[in-house]
């Protein structure tokens, strides 16, 4: 009798270590959010490939509008996302305070999601995805390379310069592009503004209807195009650096993440994102297979 006894207990005892092991495989799971636009989805597939290559289960959900996917994560849909620090600023806090520094913009961002949201933002990248003023590479020498070269240029030729910008960098009055020419001193004409949809600028450019276009920091059209991306000198423009936004809760249950996808925020600059990009709008490959190129490149998975 006590022989079945122990028989038992042995039994009851490795029921439960496996049934332990089973349940820390199957509970290690973390939802990763994406964007409805290309760098986002590059990055969401590149944090879901790391997480996976560290024994995670992941669900991917991609793909969102910006105020969706900010509500996802708030109302724990999500798990983890890429987002800017930008956005947040300006957007999910509602400040009209331009800090131009990017070191204080994401220690102020990451400081108020944390004690208003409980969210935790995990490194910042190099890169800054937001409003630029480009124009062709011949032009260098004529204009300049930085937004005060420009605006130099500008004046000098007497309401001649003509713009291309899409729609809301047109209306905007905190950052468009007429706040702009009052911070850097240009005698833009507006007559010589054309507003159109945001792709176009890069034709209109392109085809020689416009001198300088607004364009986004780190559009793959940039390489398409072959445009020179102007100096924010001023530093005028806010600033989109990308951080990853992690639930606390999660966090603090897998605080390993963080060095687990430390190398996104740390690797990737400009020019490399620029080129993921490219690789997705202009060569057509899939997100997921840029993602594994990129991190195969660098050593991040097998």
């Amino acid at each position: 009798m006590k022989k079945i006894i122990k028989i038992i207990t042995l039994t009851f005892l490795l029921i439960m270590i496996v049934n332990s092991f089973v349940f820390a495989q199957t509970d290690k799971r973390i939802t990763v959010g994406s964007k409805d636009f290309t760098e986002s989805y590059v990055l969401g597939d590149i944090i879901s490939q790391l997480l996976k290559h560290h024994g995670f289960r992941v669900e991917e959900k991609f793909g969102m509008a910006a105020a969706i996917a900010r509500s996802a994560i708030l109302n724990r849909q999500i798990d983890i996302l890429p987002d800017y620090t930008g956005t947040a600023l300006g957007t999910y806090f509602e400040s009209d305070e331009n800090i131009n520094d990017p070191v204080e913009l994401y220690e102020t961002v990451k400081k108020l999601d944390l004690e208003k949201n409980n969210l935790v933002w995990m490194g910042r990248t190099s890169f800054n995805n937001t409003y630029a003023l480009a124009i062709k590479k011949d032009m260098i020498d004529e204009i300049g390379t930085t937004i005060s070269d420009l605006a130099e240029y500008v004046n000098k030729k007497n309401g001649q310069v003509t713009f291309a910008v899409n729609h809301t960098f047109y209306q905007r009055e905190s950052d468009g592009i007429f706040p702009m020419a009052v911070e850097y001193n240009m005698n833009i004409v507006r007559e010589n503004v054309k507003p159109m949809d945001t792709g176009l600028t890069y034709t209109a450019i392109d085809r020689g209807q416009v001198d300088v276009a607004m364009v986004f920091g780190t559009d793959a059209k940039l390489r398409s195009f072959d445009l020179f991306v102007l100096e924010d000198d001023k530093h005028f423009f806010p600033i989109y650096n990308v951080s990853l936004v992690v639930r606390k809760e999660v966090f603090d249950r897998f605080p390993e993440i963080e060095e687990i996808l430390k190398p996104i925020t740390e690797i990737i600059d400009t020019e490399m994102m620029i080129n993921l990009n490219y690789e997705v709008d202009a060569n057509g490959l899939p997100t997921k297979m840029v993602a594994d190129q990129f991190l195969k490149q660098h050593g991040l998975i097998d």
